[in-house]
């Protein structure tokens, strides 16, 4: 049974939502999309990753009118990855309904003159963009917000810190008085509170905790890569064991493409599905994955989150999503029913803060690496950031005295280092227990001299 049903949602968004194997709602989901199919403006506090796209587009698309040649949901997002994924995620949904909901996806970057001459013809139902483009767009007088019904901020704290609140306060100010308004944080900066007083009159704010539901059956590995021997290093992975069926999720088309043509020219038969595979071609490979013709598939995240086989035994992430949501998705294709899984993430050394994002999850990763055609645990990735800052604290001297290490030393060498370091922090030590019984002599006599004034 799907747990969807109990928000009495069309039945395009129950297909839609069976074909991306959604069937329980996050704890997100389960707060939020009544209080928005009651009317209610709301302000959700929660992490990315927790599933709010789908609390706010389900509600959106459950209640708007797809025959209205007008603008009915306006989502701003701080981001272009951002507002290409709520798209995404928007065209699936809509992809299920029988009458054609229009969907306009409008991010700087992209040919403005175009968006004008095509608005100009037809407004979209719901349109997905950042504030840039949507203020550029609302002052040609392209849109029109006359029937805007709802006004989804995705992550409000972002677009204050990119310095976008000033744009969506002027799009918002363009809107009915009578408008719905979404806004979903991480965090609920103080200047953020301002414009919240501004525009919704007692919302309803949740606060929800970010809850992971992936298999304790899971081996969750990490290995740190460089971006021109992923191909190999992927290839490497699928090949060292026999996985019963290895899925690898690529955040682009283009490097599914890519990852897909590397891994056929080294003699692997890998399936590939995305979006951009034709519906029939993409229907006949995942019956192909079905039946097991497949070893190796490659995809992205909205052609693949469908797949629902048990034997999935590897799953490899070519990179982290931007959105974090699909990384449950993802990671939860394997070790399902028991059974164990393992998943592989690969990140660049400039991408620690998207694991650090990920680990907030709840997601606990083994750093390991390549060794000998074997897959070995290595050090912790946090120990050279702390060797790093640890060392920042020595002085100068004392750093000059570590690099003059050469590879033959003299006996007792490292004892001298730890001796002349010791003996630096006692003298620094007395300097400051001097320096402050000289500044308290020094306030005694200006108070006494005060005083005889």
């Amino acid at each position: 049974m799907n747990e969807f049903q109990k928000f009495n949602l069309k039945p395009f968004l129950m297909t839609a939502l069976d074909e991306i194997n959604f069937k329980t709602p996050t704890p997100v989901q389960d707060k939020v999309i009544p209080l928005i199919a009651d009317g209610k403006s709301v302000v959700g506090q929660s992490q990315t990753g927790s599933g709010k796209t789908h609390a706010f587009l389900l509600p959106i698309f459950n209640n708007i009118d797809p025959e209205l040649n007008a603008i009915q949901a306006v989502i701003t997002t701080p981001s272009r990855e951002l507002a290409y994924q709520i798209y995404e995620d928007a065209k699936q949904l809509a992809s299920a309904s029988e009458v054609k909901i229009e969907i306009g996806n409008y991010v700087g970057g992209t040919d403005k003159k175009r968006q004008v001459e095509k608005l100009g013809h037809h407004q979209p139902a719901i349109i997905i963009g950042t504030p840039g483009r949507v203020l550029d767009l609302l002052k040609e007088r392209a849109l029109n917000f006359r029937q805007v019904k709802y006004m989804v901020i995705d992550e409000a704290d972002m677009t204050l810190d990119m310095g976008f609140l000033n744009a969506v306060d002027q799009i918002a100010a363009a809107m009915p008085s009578k408008l719905q308004i979404l806004v979903f944080s991480a965090t609920i900066p103080q200047r953020l509170n301002v414009f919240l007083k501004k525009y919704m009159d007692h919302p309803v704010i949740e606060e929800i905790p970010t809850e992971t539901t992936i298999s304790p059956t899971i081996k969750n590995i990490l290995i740190s890569t460089k971006s021109s021997g992923k191909n190999n290093l992927i290839y490497k992975l699928l090949t060292m064991g026999e996985p019963y069926l290895a899925l690898v999720f690529t955040n682009t088309k283009e490097r599914a493409d890519e990852l897909t043509d590397y891994l056929k020219a080294q003699g692997l038969d890998v399936a590939k599905i995305h979006g951009g595979i034709q519906p029939r071609e993409r229907k006949r490979i995942m019956k192909d994955i079905h039946r097991l013709r497949y070893q190796y598939v490659v995809a992205t995240d909205l052609a693949a989150r469908g797949i629902d086989i048990d034997g999935v035994s590897l799953v490899i992430n070519d990179d982290i999503p931007t959105d974090l949501e699909f990384f449950i998705h993802r990671v939860g294709r394997t070790g399902r029913n028991g059974m164990s899984g393992t998943a592989i993430t690969l990140y660049m050394p400039n991408e620690e803060d998207k694991v650090a994002d990920v680990e907030k999850m709840g997601i606990t990763f083994l750093p390991q690496q390549i060794r000998n055609n074997e897959l070995v645990d290595t050090y912790d990735r946090d120990r050279r950031q702390t060797r790093r800052l640890s060392q920042k604290k020595l002085d100068p001297t004392m750093i000059g005295m570590v690099k003059k290490k050469k590879k033959k030393v003299k006996p007792g060498y490292k004892r001298r280092i730890r001796k002349a370091i010791s003996e630096k922090e006692i003298r620094d030590r007395r300097m400051e227990q001097h320096q402050a019984v000289r500044e308290a002599k020094k306030a005694k006599i200006k108070q006494s001299r005060n005083k005889r004034r």
